[in-house]
């Protein structure tokens, strides 16, 4: 059974938008204030203040650290893997050894 979808209205930038979804308030809140943020550190950077540049380089910015968070994601569960097989290996060899023992 899915969520039902919920209608929000918040600002961006200044800028009113409406959103449908089925996250809860609190977490398209947290939304809402986490791009507002990025925006408007975007904005104090942008040579001419323009909302488009804002927000290309607010999108560039948020692709930068979900692109790095993937990696990392990545690295650490390939750790997760290899030393998940280096204990099945050693599971396994300590069985062998068990056996040959008895």
């Amino acid at each position: 059974m899915t969520a039902e979808k919920k209608n929000f209205n918040f600002l961006i930038a200044g800028v009113p938008y409406k959103l449908r979804s089925s996250h809860d308030d609190s977490t398209v809140q947290e939304l809402v204030d986490f791009v507002n943020n990025k925006m408007t550190q975007a904005m104090a950077v942008t040579k001419n203040g323009s909302f488009q540049n804002a927000a290309v380089l607010t999108a560039m910015n948020l692709a930068e650290e979900l692109i790095l968070l993937k990696r990392k994601a990545q690295r650490e569960l390939d750790k997760l893997e290899e030393k998940t097989l280096q204990l099945s290996l050693e599971l396994e060899n300590s069985k062998n050894n068990k056996v040959l023992n008895n």
